[in-house]
């Protein structure tokens, strides 16, 4: 007969496991809760909906934009909306305790009225890009499998951005509709504030955070001990350095110094950040393209599956045809078999760790053997 142990059991890996996010699903709802109060108590229940509504317009495509960045290896859902609900909720909080604070003792120190100034050229860049870019690393240093270079720097980093232009989305518009309404195009208002924000820079706190991301996604796929920590730390200051600019054209400067700053500095960086993404984009499929024949050679994957693999367009179409002649299930499985067969041959190029080259040569095994199983039902 097995007796019970005369000293109490230690918490298991696996109960620690799904209690720590747990805790921190709490922690961030309850951020949540703080940033509807303080919008609430900011500019009243009616302006913070009509805000809500407004900032619900340039948030989609921001997200589109990033979701499209990430086709070859898709990240995992709910890490995606968890970094834009950090975004929203987490980094907000944060940047918003720390922001008043600052205000609050430039005021003291410089004069009333200078706080502001003093919160949006040196605490809000420091602090607000800070907090966005915690989640990045968070998943650089804790979800390592998830995080294979540039690609999934921008994407964290974007969509933790998004969400935290969201939340001040909401906030600037409210406040503007209970100052002037809506106004028009001429006119102070949501609608020219729409017009400034929404559509000629719906993505200014993302391309700031992308900075930090890129600096993150070098350090993920280098070796090199001074790059993984001259990346980030490059890619932060970077980031609060476009924010400081940003802010103090729009809080110093008039509106040709705004002008300037938006089309001499911002507009190129932006382009630059774009062709980075499609440079990173096309070098990831050449690394499948590499990786594919090999795989063959092995036995992982069929030689017929070589140009179906290759190319966004044949994977998408192959998940397509599956889920309509074998059901939304079996097209995910052969999705989950196109992710196993792109996160093998990114690790295969990057490192030499043969713990996890046997954990994902196995889940391409066993997420083939799925997508056929799915496949063959009808």
């Amino acid at each position: 007969m097995i007796q019970e142990p005369a000293v109490p059991v230690r918490p298991t890996p696996r109960r620690r496991t799904v209690l720590l996010p747990m805790v921190g699903l709490i922690l961030l709802s309850l951020c949540g809760i703080g940033v509807f109060a303080y919008l609430t108590a900011s500019v009243g229940v009616v302006a913070e909906l009509v805000g809500l509504a407004v900032a619900l317009l340039p948030v989609g495509p921001v997200v589109a934009a990033f979701l499209w960045i990430d086709r070859w290896e898709p990240e995992p859902a709910r890490l995606l909306w968890l970094a834009f609900a950090w975004g929203a909720c987490g980094a907000t909080i944060t940047a918003l305790l720390i922001n008043n604070t600052a205000e609050a003792v430039g005021d003291l120190l410089l004069g009333k009225g200078n706080g502001d100034a003093v919160a949006a050229v040196v605490s809000a860049p420091l602090i607000e890009e800070a907090a966005k870019a915690a989640f990045v690393l968070g998943v650089y240093l804790w979800k390592r499998q998830e995080f294979n270079g540039v690609i999934d720097g921008i994407v964290y980093a974007g969509m933790c951005a998004a969400g935290f232009a969201f939340t001040e989305n909401i906030y600037y518009f409210g406040r503007i509709f209970g100052e002037h309404g809506f106004g028009t195009a001429q006119t102070a208002g949501v609608v020219a504030a729409f017009i400034l924000r929404g559509v000629l820079s719906p993505f200014t706190h993302p391309l700031f955070t992308i900075m930090t991301g890129v600096g993150i996604g070098i350090a993920a796929g280098t070796r090199r001990q001074w790059v993984r920590v001259a990346g980030p730390l490059g890619g932060y200051l970077a980031a609060v350095v476009l924010h400081s600019l940003w802010n103090s054209a729009a809080t110093l400067g008039n509106a040709t110094t705004f002008l300037n700053v938006y089309f001499l500095i911002m507009l190129p960086v932006f382009l630059g950040a774009a062709l980075l993404a499609n440079w990173a984009r096309k070098r990831e499929a050449k690394i499948i393209a590499v990786a594919l024949p090999r795989l063959v050679d092995e036995g992982l994957i069929a030689a017929n599956e070589v140009e179906l693999l290759s190319n966004l367009k044949r994977r998408r179409e192959w998940r397509r045809k599956v889920a309509r002649k074998a059901g939304p299930q079996a097209g995910r499985a052969v999705a989950d078999y196109q992710t196993a067969v792109t996160e093998l041959a990114f690790h295969r190029h990057s490192h030499a760790d043969g713990e996890d080259e046997q954990l994902l040569t196995q889940a391409v095994r066993v997420s083939r053997a799925t997508a056929v199983s799915a496949a063959k039902r009808q």
